[in-house]
């Protein structure tokens, strides 16, 4: 059996230490746990995430009721941001454009998830999704 250099055994456990540290559980990169760049839109998706993708298909309406406010919460963040920094000329009018529309999509669901049926709510709920789409299409 062949014996390992020093050197290459101290740059393997260098590269194990680096990739444990910088990308082991719970450590997020620079654009963030879900790839935005923008903090603002990454805290938003933690909360549209599990919602899309769990309570939704549940029809589990009690769930998306409950986590309204936070959403409509970090939606206004994302609203009062307005257009990121270091958005191209060519795309400021557009994102400007669909922020408006992420407004008024998140004062609908606001408005659904406190006193409207569970069919409004659904909607109001898939437009705010969306319309996060869009921007977060706009923002990469």
């Amino acid at each position: 059996m062949k014996r390992s250099s020093p050197a290459f055994i101290f740059v393997f456990v260098a590269f194990l230490l680096s990739a444990v540290l910088l990308d082991g559980p719970g450590a997020t990169s620079a654009a963030g746990q879900h790839g935005f760049s923008v903090k603002e839109y990454e805290e938003f998706h933690d909360v549209l995430h599990p919602l899309e993708h769990e309570a939704l298909p549940k029809k589990d309406f009690k769930r998306i009721r409950s986590q309204a406010s936070l959403l409509v919460k970090r939606g206004n963040a994302i609203v009062k941001l307005g257009v990121p920094s270091g958005t191209s000329e060519n795309k400021k009018e557009e994102f400007a454009k669909e922020l408006d529309s992420f407004r008024k999509a998140l004062a609908k669901f606001r408005s659904d998830a406190k006193q409207g049926t569970n069919d409004q709510l659904k909607t109001s709920y898939s437009a705010v999704h969306d319309s996060f789409e869009m921007l977060a299409a706009l923002l990469r």
